[in-house]
């Protein structure tokens, strides 16, 4: 392991004035938020709501990291970009939830 990499990675996770956005929803829980503003939880509705989430204008000024779900790990921005790719040119840093 790179011991440098890591502690720079480790360092813009802890960056001043940012933080960690929690975007592991499964597809069951995005189902509940969903259904309680009577929108209907497809696969393209998830997506889109993680574009609106990552697509916020000036988003990458507060966010230093996002935590990603499997499914949305291989879904695709508005214009193509796999997810993780559209955050890291943010500057953002993806991760995925490994537990299951």
């Amino acid at each position: 392991m790179d011991s440098k990499l890591l502690a720079k990675t480790a360092a813009a996770m802890v960056a001043k004035g940012k933080g960690i956005l929690a975007a592991d929803e499964s597809s069951g829980t995005c189902e509940k938020r969903f259904q309680s503003v009577k929108v209907e939880c497809t696969e393209e509705n998830r997506r889109a709501y993680r574009q609106l989430l990552f697509g916020t204008p000036g988003v990458e000024q507060y966010l230093s990291g996002v935590i990603l779900f499997d499914e949305t790990s291989r879904q695709k921005s508005n214009d193509g970009m796999p997810f993780p790719d559209y955050l890291a040119k943010k500057g953002i840093l993806p991760g995925i939830k490994v537990d299951k």
